[in-house]
């Protein structure tokens, strides 16, 4: 993990809300594994307090780069910036796929979205070619196709509303598959938490291997607010993981048939650790060394993302 302010090389509007954005970072690209993320300062958002997390889609060289959708002020500030201009980064974060060994499994990929993002180094340094299983509500929410088929991967896509290819949930060709029951096959998917939990099931009715990257709100990204936690089985009953450090990507079989989550996530450690910041806190953050800003994170969450 390393924190740099990195320079833009391209961000390119790809296809109605969705963009990719290439960044210049040659410490932090050779370091990326499949399924990992990038937690972006947006530098132009002056009063923003917290980081946005973004899965990483490809690297390339010294750059590596991110496929996101604007779906509010972070995210459509961020597609307003141009070629040489900087953000600040942490990366790479999170525990991500396990790549298929040479003569392994062979992997299905399930993706909703733009989670067919965190899907695209696991296909690409997979020793083995298989299937990836994408859906999403209309024909621009089919991302990636191009790239997929370019490395030599069989792409099935679905849409809601029958725009582009089968008509219905993602989950629905992934089924067909299973049915057939070959052998050696491994799941792994990425996208809305419904998605995933059918995904989870499926996997499990037919007795197979699956690995899920979780979505879930993250403040911090490295493990200190706590406020991103899931319960993952543990022995005879549950703990509580972060997404952010543990994950993204738990194996199913953890945390299929998870139990309710608490009102409140936070752990209690951090009641006499840390003090509440106020509204002052994102003046107070900027310009802070990580360490700080991770006390000063952890401060606000304890005071503000109790729900």
């Amino acid at each position: 993990m390393l924190e740099q302010t990195v320079q833009i090389v391209s961000n390119a509007r790809d296809t109605d809300s969705y963009f990719r954005l290439v960044l210049r970072a040659p410490a932090i690209a050779p370091l990326i594994q499949p399924g990992q993320f990038a937690h972006v300062r947006i530098l132009p958002l002056k009063d923003a307090l917290l980081r946005r997390p973004f899965s990483i889609f490809q690297v390339a060289g010294e750059t590596f780069s991110i496929l996101y959708k604007t779906v509010g002020k972070g995210t459509d500030a961020l597609a307003r910036m141009r070629v040489g201009e900087e953000v600040s980064v942490i990366a790479p974060l999170g525990h991500g796929f396990t790549v298929p060994a040479a003569g392994g499994e062979i992997p299905l990929l399930v993706a909703g979205g733009y989670g067919m993002a965190a899907m695209f180094l696991l296909a690409q340094r997979s020793p083995q070619k298989g299937i990836v299983f994408v859906g999403g509500r209309k024909r621009v929410d089919i991302l990636c196709e191009k790239e997929f088929t370019a490395i030599g991967w069989e792409v099935r896509a679905t849409t809601e509303d029958g725009s582009h290819g089968e008509k219905g949930l993602v989950t629905q060709p992934l089924l067909g598959e299973l049915q057939k029951k070959l052998p050696r096959r491994k799941v792994f998917a990425c996208g809305p938490t419904p998605m995933l939990k059918a995904v989870g099931s499926l996997a499990e009715q037919f007795n197979l291997p699956a690995e899920l990257s979780m979505d879930e709100h993250m403040c911090c990204g490295v493990g200190t607010c706590l406020t991103c936690v899931i319960p993952v089985k543990a022995g005879a009953g549950w703990e509580y993981q972060r997404t952010c450090t543990e994950g993204p990507v738990f194996d199913a079989r953890q945390i299929c048939g998870r139990p309710p989550v608490p009102a409140c996530k936070l752990v209690s450690r951090w009641e006499s650790d840390h003090s509440a910041v106020g509204a002052a806190g994102a003046t107070e953050l900027r310009g802070q060394p990580v360490n700080q800003e991770l006390d000063l994170l952890a401060g606000f969450c304890r005071a503000h993302v109790r729900k």
